[in-house]
């Protein structure tokens, strides 16, 4: 092989590998309170909609933010706006506020994004419900302080897939607080996962 081919090679490897780590990459800095991750990208998920009544699945709404209450195995827990499960991640803080969820985190774990002005309330106090500036600058909506977040695996209004994943994603309840009793016998989509290999 020629010195001038395997230049060439080695200048093309360089950049596949330069590509990939762009594209592995989580959020470089940190927005007000909110932490970079420092976690590996997380595979390919389904995209999720923003917690709003109207969410097209892309995170994008005309409409507000929805939070409600819901039964569940569970308990009564809380739900955007379409039924889907919401959850609380241990590795924030709720005081002050702060969202440490970034990168692949987010892909896996979508957080729910102020929309449309006021939040539109069902059976929460309007006194718990507030907003953390994320990172990326977004506003994701706190209960009780705890940022809220959809688990991207929950395929349909109900799911509870994400609870315990883990060890550290709890399923909300209306106060703010995690969830950490088990599902009643009656059923109910449990999660419990390990967490796949994916430390978030």
């Amino acid at each position: 092989m020629t010195v001038s081919r395997r230049a060439a090679l080695f200048a093309a490897s360089g950049a596949a590998v330069a590509a990939l780590v762009a594209g592995c990459g989580s959020s470089g800095s940190s927005g007000s309170g909110s932490a970079a991750s420092t976690v590996p990208a997380a595979p390919s998920a389904p995209s999720s909609g923003s917690g709003t009544a109207t969410g097209s699945g892309t995170g994008q709404s005309t409409g507000a933010t929805v939070l409600k209450t819901a039964s569940s195995a569970y308990g009564t827990i809380v739900t955007d706006g379409n039924g889907f499960t919401l959850y609380r991640f241990d590795h924030d803080t709720a005081s002050p506020p702060a969202s440490n969820c970034n990168g692949g985190c987010a892909t896996l774990w979508p957080p729910v994004v102020a929309t449309g002005g006021t939040p539109q309330l069902k059976g929460i106090d309007a006194k718990l419900v507030s907003t953390v500036t994320r990172a990326d600058g977004t506003r994701q909506v706190t209960l009780n302080g705890w940022p809220l977040y959809r688990y991207s695996q929950d395929s349909k209004p109900g799911d509870t897939k994400g609870q315990g994943f883990g060890g550290i994603w709890f399923v909300t309840a209306p106060n703010g607080s995690k969830i950490t009793a088990a599902a009643s016998p009656s059923g109910g989509s449990s999660g419990g996962s390990s967490g796949g290999g994916y430390g978030y």
